[in-house]
């Protein structure tokens, strides 16, 4: 899986805090374009978002699941992109005396997505969580202030 580390000054409630809105989803999954629609029960285990990635007019509509939701320390993702694939994402955070540490996994699953060389594939899923986490970063800082 592709690891991405980063810090932030504020509590692992306020990253999770974040994450429980899924209509910010777009707001710090970079390729994530618009919210069409989140389940009530978001995020529970099951509960759904309904979502759109690229850009216009060439957007496909897919979703992103809960597989897990252990607030404030783990949440684990099923974010689908079809036709290019899913993923599996997994999000753990641990406070720190400054505020928190969040480390980023992901992976292909399944699709065709998969069946890129897996270090050109975790290279790419790399690069795009940088700014991932930097996203979510500043958008739980901002919450806690």
């Amino acid at each position: 899986m592709a690891t991405n580390t980063g810090t932030a000054s504020c509590t692992p409630e306020a990253v999770f805090a974040v994450l429980a809105d899924g209509w910010l989803y777009p707001s710090w999954v970079v390729g994530a374009s618009r919210i069409r629609d989140v389940e009530a029960i978001w995020p529970a285990p099951g509960a759904k978002i309904h979502h759109s990635f690229g850009v216009w007019p060439l957007l496909i509509n897919d979703s992103t699941s809960v597989l897990e939701w252990d607030p404030p320390h783990r949440a684990v993702l099923k974010a689908r992109g079809w036709p290019v694939g899913s993923a599996k994402v997994v999000l753990e955070v641990e406070p720190t005396p400054g505020g928190c540490t969040m480390t980023l996994l992901e992976d292909a699953i399944e699709g065709p997505g998969f069946l890129i060389p897996k270090a050109a594939r975790d290279a790419l899923i790399h690069v795009r969580n940088v700014e991932t986490l930097r996203r979510l970063t500043y958008l739980a800082e901002g919450r806690a202030a």
